[in-house]
């Protein structure tokens, strides 16, 4: 199933606290990116973000995979909160930069 714009909209809305986000249209679904940084996607109306131990582990999310093949991730389930999901996305990036 691929993810709807709705959400798509909704969520870069959420992800508005952050600097320079922007989002890709990846085959039905939406890579997103802070600052040039890829930090995760939209796979079927879930928010996922990448994995980097050490700096994004800490808000206790639940693994799942985006796409049959692709690589455990960590879902977002608390789109709603802005500020937190601002933190997740800033020590996801600030992990992937390391």
């Amino acid at each position: 199933m691929a993810s709807t714009k709705e959400y798509r909209y909704y969520t870069l809305e959420q992800l508005s606290l952050i600097n320079n986000v922007s989002c890709r249209s990846m085959m039905g679904e939406f890579l997103l990116y802070a600052d040039g940084v890829l930090f995760g996607g939209i796979y079927d109306d879930r928010l996922l973000v990448k994995i980097v131990r050490g700096f994004n582990d800490e808000f206790g999310m639940s693994e799942a995979i985006p796409y049959e093949g692709g690589k455990v991730m960590y879902l977002v389930e608390d789109v709603d909160d802005r500020e937190k999901l601002a933190e997740i996305v800033e020590k996801t990036c600030e992990g992937l930069k390391a």
